[in-house]
Order: C-alpha cells, then structure tokens, then sequence
C-alpha cells in the first residue's frame, strides 16, 4: 500500500508537469501568431495590386518636389480611354477634280466611330512604366476622310495585279465615297518609358509617334477641332524607335519644361507620303534608319498682360529605300526593299499665343510643313502602263509638299465674362463652356502624272479649307460637343490637265467624345 500512494504521488507530479508544460507551450505559441498578425497589418506587400484612378489626381505638391502619386510596391495600373462618335453630312460637288476620269461623286453622309481607344499604362517599377494602346475603329478609306474626297486626291483607274495583268478598277477616291478599302492597323501606342535615373530626361523604346511638330503629336482627345489640319495628318502616324527627351526650366503651375527637347531613332518604313502603307508595326525595308529632333521653347509663359507664348521647330530625315541608287529615275523599280534610294526628309515649325488682361480666352495658333520622299512605285504591267490606283507611277522622282495652317479660337470659361457667366441665370451657364474657334489651311493636296512625262514627274495642286466650329465642354475635355463647318476648296491647272477642274465641296460634321 504504501508503495502504491508513492507511485500515485509520482503520477500526479507528472500531470501537473504536463499540464504546467502544456500551458507554456500554448502561451508561447500565442505570442507567435499575434507577432505574425502584427507584421501582416504592417507589411506593404498586403496593400492592393491596384489602385483605383481616382487616387492618382491627388492635390500637387510644391514645385521642386512635383506632384504627389499613389504607388504600390507590385505597380500601379491606369486605364484609360477615349470614344468620339461623327455624325456627318457632306455636300459635295457634281464631280471631283479629276472630272469623267474620276466619275461621279457619291454622298457618304451618316455616323461612325471615329476613335475607339482603350489605353493601359503600368507602373511597373518606379522607374520604369509600360504604355499599351488599342483602337479598333482606326481605318484607312472606309470612311470619307477630312478632306472628304481624303487626304490624297490622285490620277485614278489603272491598276495591275500581283501578275502583272492588267484591270481598271476604282481609285483611291471611288473606294472613299463607297466606303471600300482596307482598315488599318489596331495597334497604335506600345512602348517602355524609362524616366528617374538621368536627371531632367527620360527614354522611350518601342512603338510611339515621332516627335513630328506640335498638333501631330498631340492627343486626338485635345484637338481645337474634330480633326487635324492636313499638313499634321501625316504626321499622326506612329513609328519602331528609340527616342530621349529632356525638360528644362519647369513651370510652378503646369508642372511643364518650358525648354524641351526631343531626339530620336527610327525604322522609317515605307515613306512620309504613306503610300507604302503604314511606318507602324511592320519590318522595315531599308538598311538606314530615320534620325528626328524637336525643340520647343516658351520664351513668355505668364498670367499678366504679356501673355504665354511657345515656339517650336522639328526635323525628320532618313534613307528610304534599299536597292539601287535615285540618280537612275530611268530603272522600273519595284515596292519593299527594291525602291531606289531617297534622301527623305521633313520638317516644320509652330508657334502659339494666349494674351491675357482683357483678351484672356482667346488663342492664336499656326504651323507650317514641308515634306520630300518618293513615292511608291509602281510595277509597269503587260500594256506598258504604270499608273497605280494612288497615282503611283512605273519610276517617280522625289518631290516636295508644303503645306501650313492658322487657326484662332475664344474660350468663354477662360475669358473676363467667366465669372459673371458662372453666377449668372440659367441661361449664362449654359454658354459658359462654350469655345469659338476658326481656322484656314492650305496643303498640296492633289497629286498628279505630269502629261509630258507621266511615269516621272508629279504636279501637285492645293486643297483650301476654311473651317468655323463651335466647342461644348460639358466636363472639360472629358465630355465635349464639337460641331464643325468646313468649306472645302481645289484648285487645279485646267489648261496644263485639261480632264481635271476645280471643285468645291463643303462638310459639316459632330463630334461627340468622351474621355476617361
């Protein structure tokens, strides 16, 4: 018995060590997973992957440290997007300016989206950030363009297939007025944007616009009017290349260098009339590559009377062109890498004003361009003739276009009669938003054979708009109305063609956009 009580006290010892131990270890562990919790609710890495956009338009700071931004250590993703949808009428004259050799013209008046873009900007790493942008409803002749008759108006009719036969078929006109043609490329924007690591400058690699003068680039959501002038449509075309930009001498309020500067490498594709098809994601047919700079100044930026004012030059030039040598024009060349070598270039200036005391609100804005290339060729068919459906011709020498613009424009939002406009009936609010704006431009427009020497040489004539609108900003330039009138002028040789003849045809069109 007595032995038994000894080995019931050891076992009551052992149990309450059990229990002592057991006690310990869940304390101890306890303390573990209320560590653990503390370093998840402090940890960065369990913030949200994205964050919403309205986040990124936080206040702006001073201005050295430049504005304030919503960053996430795994990014920060942007989506973005612009869709503007026309509704046109279009008046056009009995004939175009190629008379019977061009055929009648046709009315294409009605609605269509005229930009449909979806753009994705990533913040990848806080010195890297990637741009993606889509628009389905880009097109090349689908639609009648601005001009109506498009941009380029050429000798039609003659065409040969990819075997050399011979067919008539409709020009690049009849395919706008009857809503033919081919789209184009969906792919616009798609670029690596490096910024942060050199002072004042950052490098852009990939697919982007050239900096091409000062409407080119600009974004079709920001447009003066419903669409670019025509010397700067051309250059609303995007580009494979490198470029560096740098800004000096910020502006407190803009946030904006008042001295920028621009240099950049491209593939140069095709050639700066477009008609090899589009600089855009395609490889290129050259062993050169386009060398462009830009420099913008803004020598006056102040709120009293003097005014801003910014002045701008810009510069694109390369080889176009792989096979051959252009002192041989007498050679039938063919398109893509066999074209005969070009010195292509093209160049431009623009300058801008807004006054301010008393005419604050109004604007003033104008630039000029000049283009030189070569044409694509066209292959000679069986019948000896080298007319293509664009005017292309059997072995085109280089030429030059010109062409410039003045515009002008009155903003009542900006204007002295803002704020009482604002304050005032309901009437008076309903104008405020409202902008004039106004605007004539001249470019070589018409392309042609010269009769003496039909397969070499091209005249070109000018195509004159006048342009009168009206804008609506219902909330900036997120949601706006514009309504455009523009009277359309060409001018032609008669007596130097004596099929062609001046035309007149006039255009008015609605856009509707809205931004995000």
């Amino acid at each position: 018995m007595r032995n038994l009580g000894r080995i019931a006290v050891v076992f009551a010892l052992v149990g309450c060590c059990a229990r002592l131990s057991a006690s310990n270890v869940s304390e101890d562990l306890r303390k573990e997973i209320d560590d653990l919790r503390r370093q998840l609710n402090n940890d960065g890495s369990a913030q949200a992957t994205i964050t919403t956009v309205d986040a990124l338009n936080n206040a702006q700071g001073n201005c050295t440290d430049g504005p304030n931004k919503v960053t996430t250590k795994t990014g920060n993703l942007q989506i973005g997007g612009l869709m503007q949808i026309w509704e046109t009428q279009i008046w056009k004259d009995n004939r175009d300016v190629f008379s019977n050799r061009g055929g009648g013209v046709l009315d294409n008046s009605g609605r269509r989206i005229r930009r449909a873009e979806l753009k994705l900007t990533m913040d990848i790493h806080e010195n890297i950030t990637t741009v993606v942008m889509f628009d389905p409803a880009r097109e090349a002749t689908s639609f009648p363009g601005i001009p109506n008759q498009g941009l380029f108006k050429s000798s039609p009719a003659i065409s040969s297939d990819r075997n050399g036969a011979f067919t008539t078929g409709p020009s690049i006109v009849n395919l706008v007025q009857t809503g033919g043609g081919q789209g184009n490329r969906i792919l616009q924007d798609a670029y690596i944007n490096i910024h942060g690591i050199i002072p004042r400058h950052d490098i852009t690699i990939g697919q982007f616009k050239p900096p091409a003068g000062e409407e080119g680039v600009r974004s079709s959501a920001n447009l003066d009017f419903v669409e670019r002038a025509m010397v700067n449509q051309l250059n609303d075309l995007r580009d494979l290349g490198a470029q560096v930009h740098g800004s000096w001498w910020e502006d407190c309020e803009t946030k904006i260098g008042r001295i920028q500067y621009w240099a950049g490498v491209f593939n140069g594709a095709g050639n700066y009339f477009n008609t090899a098809g589009d600089f855009q994601n395609r490889s290129d047919d050259n062993n050169s590559k386009d060398v462009a700079g830009k420099l913008m100044v803004r020598p006056i930026w102040s709120d009293d009377l003097i005014g801003r004012l910014e002045l701008g030059v810009w510069g694109q030039y390369g080889k176009h062109g792989e096979s051959g040598d252009h002192s041989v024009d007498g050679s039938t060349p063919s398109v893509g890498l066999d074209r005969l070598k070009t010195n292509a270039y093209r160049f431009g200036a623009w300058a801008m004003y807004k006054p301010m005391g008393c005419l604050r609100g109004m604007w003033a804005r104008g630039e000029f361009g000049e283009v030189r290339d070569r044409t694509s060729p066209f292959t000679v068919d069986a019948f000896g003739l080298g007319s293509g459906p664009n005017g292309e011709q059997a072995s085109p020498n280089p030429f030059k276009r010109q062409g410039w613009y003045m515009a002008a424009g009155y903003k009542l939002t900006d204007s002295i009669f803002a704020s009482r406009l604002s304050k005032g009936n309901f009437f008076n609010r309903l104008v405020e938003p409202v902008e004039f704006v106004a605007r004539y431009e001249s470019f070589e427009n018409i392309l042609v054979e010269n009769a003496a020497n039909p397969d070499q040489l091209t005249d070109l004539y000018r195509t004159r708009i006048f342009t009168a609108g009206v804008n609506y900003y219902v909330n900036a330039y997120k949601h706006r109305v514009q309504v455009n009138y523009m009277n359309v002028e060409e001018s032609v040789n008669a007596n130097q063609h004596p099929g062609m003849r001046g035309a007149n045809d006039n255009m008015l069109v609605v856009s509707y956009q809205i931004q995000f």
